[in-house]
């Protein structure tokens, strides 16, 4: 959910210059040459998962159809064009009027994906969709990282609430699109009060070691902040004696008192000791929350500790170790001449090496075995088998310029939790693996 979603007002600056200056290049040669307007197919897909992966979560795709929407190239952004020269005044003319009217196609978000699935198609003619190429993959690739760390992160704390809590560990406007991927990805809430506002997900945040040590006594600051927040909150009690903080706390917020935290040192031996301290102490109901660098091995670690809530953050924002996905935007078929309603002509790229690519306007089915769990991904051009005829993952996301998809995150959130659940059990493992289903080419 964005804010317009929420009623709320907020700027939509352009997009246009979220590329990289290839793709207007592109443009005004095409231009010259009479073959901008030629019927093109582009797919985003990836030849392979991040090694040791074994699957992939298609998020970003929101904010992609807002930032197709907003491609659009105004005054400023065609004067700074001109005067680097980059482009002749032609080609500013045609920009001038730019709107993508194409269709995107694409895996509904939240889906997950494999090596060759063609999660994004888009169709239009070559000027207006090889524009797109460059924002489309930044935001592509950086939020199914995220989302694909955040969903092993999520299968590792089981049924126990994640805060995603990254904000300082990356750039600022990559903090709100990482919030937003770790929420599809299973993180239940965010310490980023921008990703709060403009995606109405939860936020949360209490205190940081400073707010103790600016007062004289530890004590002097627990009671500042339950009189502030209440003895619902959370306070942190490493910044000296673990024991003594947590003796503290209990006598300053009582036996009510919400929930400890915990940022350093041995997490498995310090929340025992601290349970079995609180349950001493009468506060049976307090809650223990980790932080401190955790990602998903940490977290799977902690599974018999009496710990109820994980905070992450730079492992989270970074991919946990893998933060592109490597998903790449290539033209798989176009027009065979520039005549109205000319056919479509398989393309590919032929490259030596790893780099080749398959050709043809391609479609996306799961094949389930009989007990409905998935048990590999076809893709094909032309004919979609009748028995596969149900089970296509592409789905219209804008139909000629118009975006027809936009769906509530929560909703997006639980397609993903459902994805995952009808992969089979090994998709869960975090030991390094293979894609957990093949890819079959027909």
């Amino acid at each position: 959910m964005n804010t317009a979603d929420l009623g709320l007002p907020v700027a939509v600056p352009s997009t246009a210059l979220f590329t990289d200056q290839y793709e207007l290049t592109m443009l005004q040669a095409a231009l010259r040459s009479g073959n901008a307007d030629r019927r093109s197919v582009f797919e985003v897909f990836t030849r392979r998962l991040p090694e040791g992966r074994r699957y992939g979560v298609v998020a970003g795709t929101g904010r992609v159809l807002d930032a197709v929407e907003n491609f659009r190239f105004d005054e400023t952004i065609l004067g700074f064009l001109r005067e680097r020269g980059i482009l002749d005044e032609p080609t500013l003319e045609w920009l001038a009027g730019y709107r993508f009217r194409g269709d995107i196609w694409g895996y509904p978000e939240g889906e997950v994906y494999f090596p060759g699935s063609p999660i994004m198609r888009v169709e239009g003619t070559f000027a207006e969709a090889v524009l797109l190429e460059t924002v489309i993959l930044s935001i592509l690739n950086h939020d199914s990282a995220v989302a694909a760390a955040a969903s092993r992160m999520s299968v590792a704390a089981g049924n126990r609430p994640l805060m995603e809590m990254g904000a300082r560990r990356t750039h600022e406007l990559a903090a709100v699109a990482a919030a937003r991927s770790a929420y599809v990805g299973g993180f239940h809430t965010t310490s980023d009060l921008a990703a709060g506002f403009r995606y109405n997900i939860p936020t949360v945040g209490t205190s940081a070691h400073a707010f103790t040590l600016l007062h004289d006594t530890e004590r002097d600051a627990f009671t500042a902040q339950v009189d502030t927040l209440g003895s619902g909150t959370t306070l942190l009690v490493d910044t000296f004696d673990v024991a003594e903080a947590v003796r503290t706390a209990v006598e300053v917020a009582g036996p009510g008192l919400g929930a400890v935290r915990i940022d350093s040192g041995d997490l498995l031996l310090i929340a025992h000791r601290v349970r079995q301290q609180l349950d001493e102490l009468g506060a049976k109901d307090t809650k223990i929350v980790v932080t401190s660098d955790l990602d998903e091995y940490a977290i799977a670690s902690l599974a018999a500790a009496p710990v109820d809530a994980y905070g992450v953050g730079t492992q989270l924002v970074t991919g946990s170790g893998h933060p592109t996905c490597s998903m790449v935007y290539k033209l798989v078929a176009r027009a065979d001449s520039n005549a109205p309603g000319a056919p479509l002509k398989a393309v590919a790229k032929k490259s030596m090496g790893a780099k080749s690519s398959v050709g043809g306007r391609k479609w996306a089915a799961r094949r389930l075995d009989e007990d409905g769990v998935a048990e590999a991904e076809v893709v094909g051009a032309g004919e979609v088998p009748e028995a596969l005829a149900d089970r296509q993952l592409l789905v219209p996301l804008v139909t000629a310029g118009e975006v027809v998809a936009r769906e509530p995150l929560d909703a997006v959130r639980d397609r993903h939790i459902a994805a995952r659940a009808g992969l089979p059990l090994s998709a869960t493992q975090l030991s390094r693996g293979e894609a957990v289903i093949p890819t079959e080419y027909v």
